[in-house]
């Protein structure tokens, strides 16, 4: 990933406090952070270490104490709940680690619910679906309720949900992290192809050295900060092994 390519999320001297005075606790303190159009980003850190609220900030899910986080140009800390969840809504995908599927629902019905939201009508909202259900691989799995589906076939069907807005950033929380090898292989390949065939940036909280691998850098955050920021193409990241990783 040179550094000449497109920013698409500037996050400038973000913290996030707890509390104040002196009983104030950071989770997050004076991070910096640019992400690039059409990025396969890594972050990673320990249980505590901020990772998980950097994660929120950059999907919008949670506002900074201070800073700034700048998407596709605007400010997130200054728009309206209202506003973000319109940007959410249009605009970010969200992929979790234990899928969050409605039980009673088909696959079909599962990935369509959100464009609910978008105004589209039902036969749009059909449409969307069967052809991001059909690009990750499950056009024969539609009419399918979660408890008749695999782990690995849920999370797709959680990849395709997160797609039916066409996103511009997909949020991926941990998402092989309950899946065997081979299912984690296949949606780390979905991944990628929605960055080539789409020019999606893929954000992904995650441990799994599989899908390091297929990433551009790594960002390690501890004790609320970034405590660096690595390519990966300078790294040697073997199964179980990770150089970098104190």
């Amino acid at each position: 990933m040179s550094e000449d390519q497109n920013t698409i999320v500037s996050i400038r001297d973000i913290s996030k406090v707890y509390g104040s005075a002196d009983n104030a606790v950071y989770a997050l303190k004076e991070i910096s952070l640019d992400i690039f159009a059409q990025e396969f980003l890594a972050i990673m850190g320990p249980s505590g270490s901020g990772k998980s609220t950097l994660f929120n900030m950059i999907g919008a899910l949670d506002k900074p104490s201070a800073g700034e986080v700048l998407l596709g140009g605007r400010s997130l800390p200054e728009l309206s709940s209202k506003e973000l969840a319109y940007l959410r809504c249009r605009h970010i995908g969200y992929v979790f680690q234990s899928y969050n599927l409605i039980p009673s629902l088909t696959a079909l019905e599962n990935v369509a619910l959100p464009l609910t939201f978008l105004g589209k009508s039902k036969d749009e909202k059909m449409a969307r679906a069967e052809e991001v259900l059909t690009f990750v691989g499950l056009k024969d799995r539609m009419d399918h309720i979660p408890g008749r589906l695999s782990g690995g076939q849920q999370q797709r069907v959680a990849i395709a949900r997160a797609l039916a807005n066409n996103p511009t950033i997909l949020l991926a929380d941990e998402p092989t992290a309950n899946l065997d090898k081979k299912t984690g292989a296949e949606c780390i390949d979905i991944f990628k192809n929605l960055i080539t065939e789409f020019g999606t940036t893929v954000i992904s909280a995650t441990h799994d050295h599989k899908m390091l691998k297929e990433c551009s850098r790594i960002v390690w955050v501890d004790s609320g900060q970034v405590a660096k920021i690595q390519k990966v193409s300078d790294m040697d990241i073997k199964l179980g092994s990770l150089s970098g990783e104190d």
